[in-house]
């Protein structure tokens, strides 16, 4: 009997024991299962986080090509100023290439620019409007075709003469195009300023050189004339294209040539005896055997001659160190010497 009863309490025991092993594995089931809600809701955090990022990372990307829709206006809003036109002047078609910086006013100087021998009037104001809009001047670069102008007659000669020798008109020289070309321009663009700025490279050093003594009432305030393969000297014993004998030239136009503000700009490094388009005639090798040397000697006539006139000297004389035949090269010495005193 007692052993009975001792079994029985013993089943009661194990059963017991049994529910509440049971409960206690139950209960550790379920805190494992709130263990498991930790990982996933740090899963939950990360792909909000992700979500967040790849909204801002689309924003960033809506807001690149938004800039750079509003820079390509513009861009092309400012382009639409590198414009040109047509005139006619005795007959004759002259594009007209300009630039006008986005700050311009009425009184926004002007500056004219005279290409070189390969008349691309186009590159020219190109290589300029860096520094028309740094300096925030009005550009011009007048175009002289050679189905207009042609030969060294019709541009640099200032087409005074045909390729024949004999005189023509004023009213047909290319140097009495600047003018007009400057009248133009301020009235397409209303511009007020009573005087330019005159600027040659090369071939257009040629032009600029000689347009100051034929054309004594121009409106030019400043000229640089850089460059030049070879130079009209300032005086009356050599013959025209070489100097002012057989010219409509005067002794009161010279005198007031010689008085401008005007800069002889020379490259240092431009002094390469055989270079392309270096003219070599008895005439000009008699200046110098190279274009740097030959700046030199026109420089020094130029002040000879007026020191022998007893009248104003207004030239000077300035170098772009490490420059050849390079307009591109020359631009930023000639804003210089264009607009700094």
């Amino acid at each position: 009997m007692l052993v009975a009863t001792q079994r029985t309490a013993q089943q009661t025991m194990s059963t017991a024991t049994r529910k509440f092993r049971a409960a206690v594995q139950h209960r550790r089931h379920v805190s494992c299962l709130g263990r498991h809600r930790g990982p996933r809701r740090h899963t939950s955090i990360l792909q909000r986080r992700k979500n967040l990022a790849d909204y801002f990372h689309t924003k960033r990307i809506f807001l690149s090509f938004a800039l750079l829709f509003l820079a390509t206006r513009a861009f092309a809003a400012e382009a639409a100023k590198h414009d040109s036109f047509d005139l006619v002047l005795a007959g004759r078609h002259v594009t007209v290439w300009f630039f006008v910086p986005p700050e311009a006013t009425p009184q926004t100087p002007v500056v004219i620019v005279m290409h070189g021998m390969q008349r691309d009037g186009e590159r020219y104001l190109e290589d300029w409007i860096p520094h028309a809009r740094a300096k925030r001047f009005l550009l011009v670069v007048p175009e002289f075709s050679q189905k207009e102008f042609p030969g060294e007659e019709g541009y640099i000669y200032g087409n005074t003469v045909d390729q024949a020798g004999h005189a023509l008109p004023r009213e047909q020289w290319s140097f009495s195009v600047i003018e007009p070309v400057f009248d133009a321009v301020r009235a397409r663009l209303g511009n007020k300023t009573e005087h330019y700025r005159l600027y040659g490279h090369s071939a257009g050093a040629q032009f600029t050189q000689r347009f100051i003594y034929f054309v004594p009432k121009a409106r030019v305030e400043r000229v640089v004339a850089a460059s030049a393969s070879w130079y009209m000297l300032p005086d009356f014993v050599g013959t025209f294209p070489y100097g002012l004998k057989n010219t409509p030239v005067t002794e009161a136009d010279l005198r007031h040539a010689l008085a401008l503000p005007l800069t002889v700009l020379l490259g240092t490094a431009d002094t390469d005896p055989q270079a392309k388009a270096l003219r070599h005639t008895p005439e000009s090798d008699a200046q110098g055997m190279f274009r740097l040397a030959r700046g030199k000697f026109f420089f020094a006539h130029a002040e000879t001659a007026a020191r022998e006139m007893k009248t104003t000297f207004g030239w000077r004389l300035a170098f772009a160190d490490g420059i050849a035949h390079s307009d591109s090269g020359m631009a930023s010495f000639a804003v210089k010497q264009l607009f700094d005193k």
